[in-house]
């Protein structure tokens, strides 16, 4: 019953869009499309909201929400995922046949798909946890936790996250600890920027190795620059000499924002207390980690991803290898003794000078680290790209995918032929990349590349308890 359960309601996190395919070469615009109806619109936005079992408690309501397979045995969980993964290349078979391109493999899947990888570590998995603050179920405006329900529909309660299996006990510890300070603090939480307040949200990063490190966002509002100094003394105080000292935190922060989210560049992170960086180990090597740097959040299942990608690229000792979307390097510099050299980019710019650090202090010498968006720095690279040696690409965007500029680099650079798009969505943007990839040649949309073709697909359990996993999609041409 509860799996049968878990398969409908990750039926509903899978269904594709219909626009998926309305701006690609070859595109018939009188095939027939899924139309989402209304009723199934609203039965997806109350299942987001977490109040699709009446009588629950909040915590209850939390837990399904944000971990809904975790009633299952771990071995269901990967059954689950499993079928989620077959429903995706079905799903890429047969929008490639819309497109005139015959891959149906048994099954009617576009390519061979292995069983999900288990992850090593099932609980408290997670190295990156983000508390917000707002109103929690008793009317508290100073509770830190995680939402239920959506700002648009008005009723989202902050419901402490002490219950959840996949975050793990030093992150929920940080965050009590927070909450206990803001009660003290006789300033006003920021729940709508447009009202006031100030204290926002907490991210905790922790390592392997124990490290800990705590980042608060702070609305300035009207504070002058004294005000802000006393909060920030405040703060430090509490977590070095007051209650919080029992967090042991490496690395305490501290970000002005007025936006939602913002970069070390829009506003620099503020380091109040202790280390400048938190340090990773995966696969013998030693990372660095900066506040806003990408690091995959499960570092047990990171290495056993790593591990499948330095098997399926089949680099020999001459090829280059183009690692897009990098973050500290951690995907290149494990190959980096398989092959000649690594190219690196990156968007955010710490986490590029981490990668380069991370590079230097494992000795890695055959390497280079590019900071900005893909879309600019790729098409430049390639353009005038004469190298005879084979080069590899590893991309691994975040939900939103990849821009139309890098699939259209990579698709019009005859040195690639072997492609591993690593994507935690693949039902989402990513779907319209991988259709980008295989569609036939259009010059008009001057993607005058030979197709790729999926080959093999691997999914990854990186998120126990969630119906997501991170898939490993091989193309070849």
């Amino acid at each position: 019953m509860a799996l049968s359960r878990a398969l409908r309601l990750l039926c509903r996190h899978l269904r594709p869009s219909s626009a998926l395919l309305s701006s690609l070469p070859g595109w018939d615009r009188s095939l027939p499309t899924e139309k989402k109806t209304a009723a199934k619109w609203k039965e997806k936005k109350k299942s987001r909201e977490g109040f699709s079992l009446p009588g629950c408690s909040w915590e209850e309501r939390l837990v399904n929400m944000v971990t809904p397979l975790w009633r299952l045995p771990y071995q269901e969980q990967l059954q689950v995922k499993y079928e989620s993964q077959r429903k995706i290349l079905q799903t890429l078979a047969s929008r490639l046949e819309e497109l005139g391109i015959d891959v149906q493999k048994p099954g009617g899947l576009c390519c061979p798909l292995r069983p999900v990888v288990p992850s090593p570590v099932i609980n408290g998995y997670r190295n990156k946890s983000t508390f917000s603050v707002n109103r929690g179920p008793d009317g508290n405006p100073k509770t830190v936790g995680l939402y239920v329900g959506t700002g648009r529909a008005r009723n989202i309660v902050c419901v402490k996250a002490n219950h959840l299996e996949n975050i793990p006990p030093k992150h929920k510890q940080v965050a009590q600890c927070y909450e206990e300070f803001i009660h003290r603090s006789p300033l006003d939480p920021c729940i709508l920027f447009h009202e006031g307040g100030h204290w926002r949200e907490l991210v905790v990063r922790t390592t392997s190795c124990g490290q800990t490190m705590a980042i608060i966002t702070f609305h300035p509002q009207e504070l002058g620059q004294e005000a802000l100094a006393t909060q920030k003394a405040l703060l430090k105080e509490f977590f070095t000499c007051g209650p919080g000292r029992v967090c042991d935190l490496t690395s305490l922060y501290f970000q002005e924002s007025t936006m939602t989210r913002c970069s070390h560049e829009q506003s620099p992170f503020q380091l109040l207390h202790g280390q400048p960086h938190i340090f990773e180990e995966v696969l013998g090597l030693k990372f660095r980690i900066s506040p806003d740097a990408f690091f995959q959040v499960n570092t047990g299942g990171a290495e056993v991803l790593y591990q499948a990608v330095r098997e399926l690229s089949q680099a020999g000792g001459d090829t280059v290898l183009l690692d897009i979307c990098c973050g500290t390097g951690t995907i290149g510099l494990s190959l980096a003794h398989k092959v000649s050299k690594i190219i690196g980019i990156e968007v955010v710019e710490k986490a590029t000078e981490d990668a380069r650090w991370n590079a230097a202090f494992n000795g890695i010498s055959n390497c280079e680290f590019h900071s900005g968006k893909a879309e600019a720095v790729l098409p430049q690279l390639l353009s005038s790209w004469e190298d005879a040696r084979p080069l590899l690409a590893v991309v691994n965007p975040s939900r939103a995918g990849l821009h139309y500029r890098v699939v259209r680099a990579i698709r019009n650079c005859k040195s690639i032929r072997r492609l591993l798009y690593i994507s935690c969505k693949p039902e989402g943007e990513a779907m319209r990349n991988f259709l980008e990839l295989c569609c036939p040649s259009d010059p008009g949309k001057k993607l005058a590349g030979e197709p790729f073709a999926p080959t093999l697909a691997i999914p990854f359990d990186m998120f126990p308890h969630t119906v997501h996993c991170e898939l490993v999609l091989l193309f070849t041409r």
